[in-house]
């Protein structure tokens, strides 16, 4: 896929969602490290429901831990795998205490050694939070990049490193949110809604359908690739 049409891409992307941002719910930086460690494996939905009602009783690194391990059980228990985030969010929330003052750090070196923080969650809380350029990849991304091929790779950390290289610069920020949204409810994993996509055009997935309609209208847009 070639430059001119990754910013096509990302032109109309940015259009269909002019307000790209994390369906988690948060209040502050702790809170969305909170909810990012949640939502392994999990819904964003699923999240929001445990954590509105968490927030509301502790929503700082000391109050999590003052929760204990089955007190933090018993808000995320609808969760998936609840029994070990809540382990790994109490060593979290002491970490943060014991060595960051209590507030979430803004390097990737020191929130990857917090428990419970990988690559992806950290680059979550670097983009979102910090507003670095960095690219989360999640089920989401790793399949609409190798699907449209935006960015193809054998393993999550190969496709972030192709969107890394090869987004346009005035879209890294917002890449992370554009794709996973339209992955989410458009190019979806079982059905990808080809009739209703903004790039329908342009998205190189050979097993795709085309409207005649859409053909029509970006006819001068398939010469790009």
């Amino acid at each position: 896929m070639n430059a001119e049409k990754r910013l096509e891409i990302f032109k109309r992307l940015s259009v269909a969602i002019p307000q790209p941002t994390t369906e988690l719910e948060y209040g502050s930086t702790f809170e969305l490290l909170i909810a990012v460690i949640l939502s392994a494996q999990a819904t964003d939905k699923g999240v929001n429901i445990a954590t509105r009602k968490l927030f509301k009783i502790a929503n700082t690194p000391p109050a999590i831990v003052n929760l204990g391990v089955a007190g933090l059980e018993s808000y995320i228990k609808t969760i998936g795998l609840y029994h070990a985030k809540a382990k790994n969010i109490i060593a979290c929330c002491t970490q943060l205490i014991q060595k960051h003052d209590a507030l979430v750090p803004n390097t990737r070196a020191a929130l990857e050694a917090l428990s419970g923080v990988g690559r992806k969650t950290a680059n979550v809380i670097l983009n979102t939070a910090f507003g670095d350029p960095t690219i989360a990849v999640d089920t989401h991304l790793f399949r609409l990049g190798n699907r449209t091929k935006l960015a193809t790779g054998k393993n999550v950390l190969q496709v972030e490193q192709k969107y890394l290289k090869t987004i346009p610069k005035e879209f890294m920020h917002d890449a992370h949110h554009l794709l996973i949204l339209h992955g989410r409810y458009t190019c979806t994993a079982r059905a990808p809604k080809c009739g209703e996509c903004c790039i329908v055009d342009l998205c190189e997935f050979k097993d795709k359908i085309i409207p005649k309609i859409h053909l029509m209208a970006g006819e001068d847009n398939l010469g790009l690739a």
